[in-house]
């Protein structure tokens, strides 16, 4: 019984984030706004890996969460990485992983 109240309450949660990350919760009428919701949609049904660049504040993991919600993948786990955090000459290996002794 308690392993089915966890259960339930897991998708609980996973329901009000995907409500979180919906496309109407982000603020934009532009043009270009409705482009990249347009851009986001085509990434989204697409099995691709994507980086996503842009100024401090912009909205990138906001466009991030609804890309993975939005996908067919959205039940698997999302990595989120901030590739900045990451010294350049090690973005490769930790990204992609590397043979042991290629350095």
């Amino acid at each position: 019984m308690k392993h089915k109240s966890l259960a339930d309450e897991n998708e609980e949660l996973k329901s009000k984030l995907e409500d979180r990350y919906k496309f109407q919760n982000v603020i934009g009428k532009s043009k270009k706004m409705q482009e990249l919701f347009d851009l986001v949609d085509a990434v989204a049904a697409s099995e691709a890996n994507i980086l996503i660049q842009g100024e401090n504040g912009t909205g990138k993991e906001l466009i991030a969460n609804a890309v993975h919600y939005h996908s067919k993948r959205s039940k698997g786990p999302f990595i989120k990485i901030n590739c900045a955090a990451i010294p350049k000459e090690l973005i490769e290996s930790e990204l992609f992983g590397y043979k042991k002794g290629s350095f």
